[in-house]
């Protein structure tokens, strides 16, 4: 026990933890970790975004569209044909730190791509209800923006089933095409970007 000079008991106070103050603390380890979770989200310190996708039937490849308008037959010179249909995508890179301007290793280089199917009314079984989802090669590397080619729908998509039906009845099948391109950086940190596009399927007019 002490005194002060006055001869009166000192008295000295236990730190005592009581629960708002251990909510506060739990709380603040929370909002610390989560935020250290976000920054360790991805290991590149570059992203791609989409800055367009458009699709264009094989039998007119020169009209490209937001909505793909896919012709599962087209009579040529009197000769039923199969095209494959085209898309393109414009790629633009970004930076994480937005006051950081890319250097060459911050380059991604594209190398393949992914396509399936999807129907809005929820039948969604390939090679019945919507065609098979297939991977494509494609090389590009993006140091601004560029665009890429490549085939959105491959002709022997338009020889099996669902597809294949249409050609003898009238009947569009609306679908909605699901993208993901993955590439890599030059240091070797995977990348990909998804991108979506809706495709219709019938027999329709032939150009003429």
């Amino acid at each position: 026990m002490s005194f002060d000079s006055t001869g009166r008991r000192i008295v000295r106070s236990k730190a005592v933890w009581g629960g708002a103050t251990r909510a506060a603390l739990a709380l603040s380890l929370f909002a610390f970790s989560g935020c250290g979770d976000l920054v360790r989200e991805g290991t590149g310190s570059a992203y791609l975004i989409v800055s367009s996708l458009q699709g264009a039937s094989g039998s007119t490849p020169n009209e490209f569209g937001g909505t793909l308008r896919s012709d599962v037959v087209t009579v040529v010179d009197g000769t039923p044909t199969i095209f494959n249909d085209i898309g393109r995508i414009v790629l633009r890179l970004q930076m994480k730190d937005v006051l950081t301007a890319p250097t060459p290793n911050n380059f991604i280089t594209i190398n393949r791509y992914h396509v399936d199917f999807i129907r809005t009314d929820g039948r969604n079984t390939p090679g019945v209800d919507v065609p098979y989802a297939f991977d494509g090669a494609v090389t590009a590397t993006i140091s601004g923006e560029t665009e890429i080619g490549f085939t959105i729908v491959r002709n022997q998509a338009k020889m099996e089933a669902p597809l294949a039906a249409l050609a003898r009845n009238p009947v569009v099948l609306s679908t909605i095409a699901r993208l993901t391109f993955y590439g890599r950086d030059q240091t070797g940190r995977e990348v990909s970007v998804d991108a979506q596009i809706s495709i219709d399927f019938a027999n329709f007019g032939d150009p003429g």
